[in-house]
């Protein structure tokens, strides 16, 4: 037995090397014939479906930060797919692009739910997704495109906006909302209004939606995106917050293993 315990331990060793995340691009079109791009990652290491987790990116485009939290979710378990919103993976690095790019995606409203539910479908059909257990999450226009989903009633368990825009042309309705949700506000996020969020509340409350809204003390706009801070040198008035970074992500946990229970 000892003569085959080395080769034992390098084949255990070997396996376990090979149990990673795994990630690639899948190409895809929303109903309206527009191209688009998604990022799927999922942890290998794991057997069989697991709940799926849709990521929406910052009014940048599909970058290395979404694509990053993809990676983070698929190493917390959740098959993950970082939608596109703009067409062809797009982005920019400059916010007068980002601004054009944002219009243009939510000039039609139903243009904007059906590249969303095209990405959705996308998730849906990955063998890793448990099709019955779907949340989704977004940063900053993402942010918004999720909360509008919610408002839509578009079948989700969850959703969780990060430093996202509350204010949105189709409000919630009673009864709408049937996705649970999260919001991660930044307590000095000078892009929301004090009103923008009593609006908010109220419309949440007046829909019967069920929601949490948690406040982060002095975390701007894109506090979780460590480039936000290169991004301010646009004039921008965003910042990173290592300390509402790291505890938006630990409440998104709990909530996605509450909505998954």
């Amino acid at each position: 037995m000892r003569h085959y315990l080395p080769g034992l331990l390098l084949l255990a060793f070997s396996t376990a090397s090979l149990a990673e995340i795994q990630t690639r691009e899948l190409s895809y079109r929303s109903t309206d014939g527009t191209p688009l791009v998604g990022y799927y990652a999922y942890d290998d290491a794991l057997d069989g479906p697991r709940p799926g987790v849709v990521v929406v990116h910052e009014w940048w485009g599909l970058n290395d930060y979404a694509k990053r939290r993809a990676r983070d979710l698929a190493g917390l378990g959740y098959s993950a797919l970082a939608i596109d919103m703009y067409g062809q993976g797009k982005n920019t690095q400059h916010p007068a692009d980002a601004k054009a790019f944002m219009q243009a995606a939510t000039a039609n409203a139903e243009s904007a739910k059906a590249r969303f539910l095209a990405g959705l479908e996308l998730l849906k059909a990955q063998p890793q997704t448990d099709g019955r257990k779907l949340a989704a999450i977004g940063y900053c226009f993402g942010g918004r495109v999720v909360l509008d989903m919610a408002r839509q009633g578009v079948p989700l368990a969850g959703v969780v906006s990060f430093h996202g825009s509350l204010a949105t042309t189709t409000p919630a309705t009673p009864g709408s909302v049937k996705a649970r949700v999260l919001v991660a506000h930044g307590e000095a996020d000078s892009f929301v209004s004090d009103q923008d969020i009593a609006h908010f509340k109220q419309e949440m409350e007046q829909a019967g939606a069920s929601y949490q809204f948690n406040r982060y003390p002095g975390a701007k706009h894109g506090f979780t995106n460590p480039d936000a801070d290169a991004h301010a040198g646009h004039g921008l008035d965003i910042g990173y917050q290592k300390e509402a970074d790291e505890r938006s992500w630990a409440d998104m946990q709990a909530f996605l293993k509450h909505v998954f229970k």
